[in-house]
């Protein structure tokens, strides 16, 4: 794809990384995701492993150390054994051995290679208690993926709570519910600690409403690899808002709540 030329510093909340060095199914090597990223405009990502059993230690471990040197600013994804929607079923739940304990988040919140954590849900469980608490006391950054499995009302009420900065991705409505999108925006209302990021939001009214009413609270996400940067950032791009907005949701939002990418 050609280079993007739109003028911007562009920084990318939302992107996941291979950690096999080669590619397999959606993934891409760290060398092309570098690349695509550079044809669209963008400077810095964070990036994190991709969904998989047995726990996130070697994963996480891998992202670091194929982020040096490159354009990349390592996040440590964490699983759990609560289930995302069903109170009983987290109630019944056991910790296995590789679920992620408070001190494993110590230890990357505390250890330089690290800037934030991603929580799935979905597909990764959701941390007990302790390791929430945890995510409040170091109070970096967590991208957390909702939708349909994991509606914002429950984004809410399970995460909310403990103050720490949650970056709902996709707007938390992944896949394509506008519905869920705006239900998300509402919550911006109410929730300081809470942004979205744009990654995947296909819907041109959704974005706009989101940026005009909450231009200090989006920041822009590519979902690379699964979408081309390239892509991402055209879409946003066709959004009718100020330049200066523009600019923020670009840059100056994701730095903020980010400081390593700046």
């Amino acid at each position: 794809m050609l280079e993007l030329g739109h003028g911007f510093r562009v920084v990318d909340i939302h992107a996941r990384l291979g950690v096999d060095g080669g590619e397999r199914g959606p993934d891409v090597a760290p060398e092309r995701l570098e690349r695509e990223l550079h044809q669209a405009g963008i400077v810095r990502a964070a990036v994190a492993p991709r969904a998989q059993d047995g726990g996130y230690l070697a994963a996480n471990n891998a992202v670091a150390r194929q982020s040096v040197e490159r354009p990349f600013v390592a996040f440590a994804r964490l699983d759990g054994p609560r289930h995302p929607t069903s109170r009983l079923r987290s109630v019944r739940a056991k910790r296995k051995e590789y679920h992620v304990t408070p001190g494993e988040v110590e230890q990357f919140a505390y250890d330089d290679r690290f800037h934030g954590f991603v929580l799935d849900p979905v597909a990764d469980g959701l941390p007990g208690s302790a390791v929430l608490s945890t995510l409040a006391d170091v109070d970096l950054p967590v991208v957390v993926h909702g939708g349909r499995g994991f509606p914002p009302e429950r984004v809410a009420e399970t995460l909310l709570e403990y103050a720490f900065p949650v970056v709902l991705a996709g707007f938390g409505g992944h896949p394509l519910d506008r519905e869920a999108m705006r239900r998300a925006i509402d919550l911006l209302e109410t929730h300081d600690s809470l942004y979205l990021d744009t990654a995947g939001v296909r819907y041109r009214d959704v974005l706009e409403r989101g940026i005009k009413e909450h231009p200090d609270r989006v920041l822009f996400g590519s979902g690379a690899p699964a979408v081309h940067p390239n892509v991402a950032v055209m879409e946003l791009l066709t959004c009718s808002v100020p330049e200066d907005e523009m600019k923020r949701v670009f840059e100056g939002n994701p730095t903020r709540v980010v400081s390593a990418l700046d």
